[in-house]
């Protein structure tokens, strides 16, 4: 056994079976030994996987085109903060900034009114990265060296104060702890046991009431012997996002489905996925606290529930549709005329918008805060809340 396996047994000896959304943030978030709390690069070709803001800086060229579009339709506020959860290794942050501050922008003849309403933009921008990691910080401070004056760093989101904005995340709500149950006679919560030889899982009543009350609200009933998750946890980082967003949009990327795709007979084993140097397997068992282990999102319930909270939902789509909405086409064309690795570059950004790569798997929800819904670019093309 590892540490943080020996770590597991001993809490498990000690309260009996984990359910396995503890035993999920314990492999992932262990202080000590968890698969994110390490000094170790989890991102990129030299870590486990790979995500949008490593592909290509185009990336975070059409997210700060959206983010000058949100600062415009809310009046230019003095002071537009966005607010990163899940910066990884601070890419988006660099990307983000970057553009804003480009010659692109700041060009006296450019063509186009955007890029005038950039370079104003980012006059007006305060960056803050919520990271717990200290290792993670670091690495994040090296890579957006350049503009470090701009961003300042949180542990806890709560601690940066009263903002007015964008809550940003990209690839954050799939790496939540989730439980993990099962239709039998009635709905079973896997529990995770130790036989003194092995970790195995245990059906037992579920833990909360909230696991059955998730279905009820969304309404959705599972066939015998489906077994899925559920993300409680976005719940409350919604909260703690309230607590802190006085006006401003919730924009949030991910891998995830609406509830009726979600949990459909066609998917009744899950979406539970591990990773571990970029190989995947269902395996959750292995390279306990070395390996990646993630659930794709729900959705409905982040609709559901940020419209509880007063988020009211803007838009969603694939991301592939989402980037061409907002002109990643553009950013293509002008890679044409400056880049000298034009092809080897366009082949990473093509994996951002097609529908091989992570341009249908990957979804985009934007929700408001604030009176009335406003409209924006990246949903132009389609916007689908009618499913969720």
């Amino acid at each position: 056994m590892n540490p943080l396996e020996k770590k597991i047994c001993e809490r498990i000896r000690r309260d009996g079976p984990l359910t396995f959304e503890t035993f999920m943030e314990m492999a992932l978030y262990d202080p000590e030994y968890g698969f994110y709390a390490s000094d170790k690069a989890r991102i990129g070709k030299e870590g486990d996987f790979y995500t949008s803001s490593c592909l290509h800086p185009a990336f975070g060229a059409v997210v700060a085109k959206q983010m000058v579009e949100m600062w415009t339709v809310m009046d230019r506020p003095e002071m537009f903060t966005i607010l990163e959860m899940g910066a990884g290794a601070g890419y988006m942050c660099k990307d983000i900034l970057e553009y804003l501050e480009g010659p692109e922008a700041v060009s006296v003849n450019a063509q186009s009114e955007g890029l005038t309403v950039m370079h104003e933009f980012s006059l007006h921008v305060r960056y803050v990265i919520v990271e717990k990691n200290p290792w993670q910080v670091q690495r994040q401070k090296e890579n957006v060296r350049d503009h470090i004056k701009k961003v300042s760093w949180y542990s806890d989101i709560r601690d940066a104060g009263n903002i007015t904005g964008c809550v940003f995340s990209n690839e954050l709500l799939d790496a939540f702890p989730v439980h993990l149950v099962k239709m039998e006679d009635t709905l079973k919560e896997i529990f995770v046991d130790h036989d003194g030889n092995a970790f195995r899982e245990r059906s037992l009543s579920v833990s909360t009431d909230a696991l059955t009350q998730y279905f009820v609200d969304a309404g959705v009933t599972l066939s015998a012997g489906h077994t899925t998750e559920v993300n409680l946890r976005m719940k409350n980082w919604l909260s703690d996002i309230n607590a802190v967003l006085e006006k401003g949009f919730v924009f949030t990327i991910d891998y995830g489905h609406p509830a009726e795709e979600y949990y459909c007979d066609d998917r009744d084993r899950g979406t539970l996925m591990c990773y571990h140097r970029h190989q995947h397997s269902e395996d959750f068992f292995a390279h306990i606290g070395e390996q990646d282990i993630t659930a794709h999102v729900d959705f409905s319930s982040l609709r559901r529930w940020g419209a509880e909270m007063g988020f009211h939902p803007v838009g969603y789509c694939s991301q592939g549709t989402f980037l061409l909405a907002n002109g990643i086409d553009r950013e293509i064309a002008r890679l044409a005329e400056t880049s000298p690795d034009y092809l080897f570059e366009l082949a990473r950004i093509k994996k951002l918008f097609m529908p091989q790569g992570l341009g249908e798997s990957h979804k985009v929800m934007i929700q408001y805060k604030g009176s009335g819904v406003p409209k924006l670019k990246g949903f132009s093309i389609r916007n689908q809340l009618r499913i969720l």
